[in-house]
């Protein structure tokens, strides 16, 4: 029987009930297990398929986790392009005081006819409908610009990523993705500068167009206000730039040279690179038969060779009559705010005459006679200006000789010495002395050396005596032929002094031939003008010449005896080569010192015409006024009169016969003399 155990046995701790004691048992058991290899296989197995089945959920995992960043990364860049959008956005001004700027105005100058002298203004050329242009003028920009156009919203993506794809194959930029509407929006809103900020505002400003005009709209404003190259603005003004016709008329192949130019206006313009030019608008045509505006029959036959130079228009010296059109806008309107047309009194035929002869004359005698330039003004006697020529050619100088030089008169100055010796007592008859004098060490000498004594006045004048000239100066008073010379119409300063009787003054050619005017209208004063009317674009008159003038300037009692004088001149005296045909003629040749200047000016009942030749650095030549100028003048005025009724100049028809009178005394009696001042002064008090 076994022994009970005792109370107090049953607090004995055993072996098992000791601090550690189970743990040895559990770490001897992990020692054995682990130098068991009966219990190490089948847990390896365990621990392999737990890895492989870990492996795929990481994978799975991994994608799970990438399309979530994927997302998270779109949000935050969508809201980051957002934000730089809105930046940007918010340095526009509110989209409600969005507005097509104003186009610059076009000055549009025509001739007497209609037919265009120049276009002037910041643009270049006027604005034209797009109804109004050939239905192949946009299809050439569409072609080779934004052939989406009409797909698009105003940023074409499509676009875009060709052309990243086409600029990474070649390496370089070839092309950009800008729309046409984008295009519009920078020229119109933006400035130039090239940075991803301003092409943000570009695209929105394009996609507010796009909502607020339509697609034949944006592509009008682009066509008249993109840059053609040659300072001209739109498509109008590009082809009266280079075409000489409005942009309505152009044909197929110069539609195609003026599209091809807008990818670099400096490069291609075709009267600098005809051969680009051409190549270029070879590329357009293509485009444009592809995409089925043209077949290729016709882009074939539209095709310009590009050994072929380009015809395009070449600047005339109508361009110096714009000029001059230009600088009087002014005094007319004042700021111009609108597209006006200015109708001018130019006869184009006598105007492309008078750039004729002027162009030949320097040609064909300029290197023998020692003169480079030429100028030339025609108006008919009540001053309306028919043709202005400035110089030969303008591309290569802009200086208007006829308007803005002003260069010594010589001997032409001297019809108003003479006429103030009429006011004073003299008459064409009167006997005067041609010989050599001494005033205040001055000694005036004749062309030549020649002197012939006591000669009548009007000789004196036929064979331009400039010591006659320098003792009737002297005698009258230099200040009285100065307000002879203003009350015609010489507006440049007059120097008092006597010498200025022989011309020594820089006159313009326009105010010297117009005060020739009244000579040929009887007396009345005249001040040149070459605007007849103003209008808008839309035929509303703004402005309409009426006569105005400073009225009669010349007794009527001194037409006749000048205009015998001067009719002399042409007749026996420098002047006799003017002659032509049965038409009564008179005027005055002109020579300064050292043959720098040689002039002519005369008249007919029908035009008063001036003609000047020289050189721009005042160097002497070997012309004078009894040669150039009056070979010039002879064939101008001879084209200029065909098929008009000979008609009598004012007084014309009186001669004074010299063969039987007795000759007057030297000097006219004091009590004879008018009192020229007060006559002035009565004249510029009406």
């Amino acid at each position: 029987m076994a022994r009970k155990p005792s109370k107090s046995s049953d607090l004995k701790l055993t072996s098992a009930d000791r601090v550690g004691a189970s743990k040895g048992k559990k770490t001897r058991t992990r020692a054995k297990t682990k130098a068991s290899p009966k219990t190490a296989n089948p847990r390896k197995k365990v621990t392999r398929r737990k890895a492989k089945k870990q492996s795929k959920w990481t994978f799975w995992r991994v994608i799970r986790r990438l399309f979530y960043w994927g997302v998270v990364l779109g949000v935050w860049a969508g809201i980051a392009v957002i934000g730089i959008v809105a930046y940007y956005g918010m340095q526009l001004p509110s989209s409600d005081t969005w507005a097509i700027p104003d186009r610059p105005a076009n000055i549009r100058i025509v001739a007497a006819d209609g037919r265009l002298l120049s276009n002037r203004g910041k643009m270049g050329g006027e604005a034209v409908s797009i109804h109004e242009l050939p239905h192949f003028v946009p299809a050439a920009v569409l072609a080779i610009e934004d052939r989406r156009f009409y797909n698009h919203f105003g940023i074409d993506p499509i676009g875009i990523a060709r052309a990243f794809v086409n600029n990474t194959i070649e390496g370089r930029i070839t092309g950009g993705g800008s729309t046409i509407t984008q295009q519009v929006a920078k020229n119109l809103f933006l400035s130039p500068d090239q940075n991803y900020g301003r092409k943000i505002q570009e695209a929105l400003l394009s996609i507010w167009l796009e909502q607020n005009f339509t697609k034949d709209e944006i592509l009008q404003l682009y066509l008249n206000r993109v840059y053609f190259g040659a300072g001209s603005y739109g498509i109008e003004a590009a082809a009266q730039r280079y075409f000489g016709k409005s942009a309505r008329n152009l044909s197929l192949g110069e539609s195609a040279i003026l599209a091809g130019v807008l990818k670099a206006p400096s490069r291609l313009a075709p009267n600098k690179n005809p051969e680009d030019a051409a190549a270029r608008a070879r590329l357009v045509l293509n485009a444009m038969a592809e995409e089925g505006y043209i077949s290729e029959a016709e882009a074939e036959a539209a095709a310009i060779d590009p050994n072929k130079r380009i015809r395009t228009r070449v600047t005339g010296t109508e361009y110096y009559v714009a000029d001059w059109v230009e600088t009087l806008m002014d005094n007319y309107l004042g700021e111009v705010d609108q597209d006006v047309v200015v109708y001018t009194t130019i006869d184009w035929e006598l105007q492309k005459q008078a750039e004729f002869l002027i162009k030949e004359i320097v040609r064909e005698q300029g290197e023998e006679r020692a003169f480079s330039q030429g100028a030339l003004v025609s108006m008919t006697p009540d001053g309306a200006v028919q043709a202005i020529v400035g110089g030969i050619d303008y591309t290569k100088s802009q200086y208007n000789r006829a308007v803005t030089a002003r260069r010594q008169s010589g001997s032409a100055f001297k019809p108003f010495v003479f006429l103030t010796a009429l006011e004073n007592g003299y008459r064409p008859d009167t006997v005067v002395e041609d010989a050599p004098f001494t005033y205040k060490d001055w000694s005036p000498e004749n062309a030549g050396g020649k002197y012939r004594g006591r000669i009548r006045l009007r000789d004196a004048l036929a064979v331009s005596s400039n010591v006659v000239s320098a003792k009737l100066a002297i005698e009258l008073g230099p200040e009285n032929v100065a307000r002879t010379a203003y009350k015609l119409g010489i507006s440049s300063n007059v120097d008092p002094v006597p010498s200025s009787a022989l011309g020594t003054t820089g006159i313009s050619l326009l105010e010297l031939t117009a005060a020739y005017a009244p000579f040929a209208n009887g007396g009345e004063g005249v001040i040149a003008r070459v605007i007849s009317r103003i209008e808008t674009a839309g035929g509303e008159v703004l402005y309409r010449h009426e006569p105005a003038g400073p009225g009669q300037v010349i007794a009527p009692e001194y037409i006749p005896m000048m205009n015998d004088m001067l009719a002399h001149a042409v007749e026996v005296g420098t002047g006799r080569k003017a002659q032509f045909g049965d038409w009564p003629i008179a005027g005055k040749t002109g020579t300064s010192q050292k043959n720098r200047d040689a002039l002519f000016v005369g008249y007919s009942a029908r035009l008063v015409t001036g003609v000047w030749v020289g050189n721009d650095d005042d160097t002497p030549t070997n012309a004078s006024g009894g040669n150039v100028p009056v070979e010039v003048w002879h064939d101008f005025m001879q084209k200029a009169h065909e098929g008009l009724a000979v008609a009598q100049i004012p007084g014309g028809n009186v001669r004074f016969d010299t063969q039987n009178l007795e000759p007057m005394t030297e000097r006219p009696q004091e009590g004879q003399r008018r009192n020229l001042g007060d006559l002035i002064n009565e004249l510029f008090s009406r």
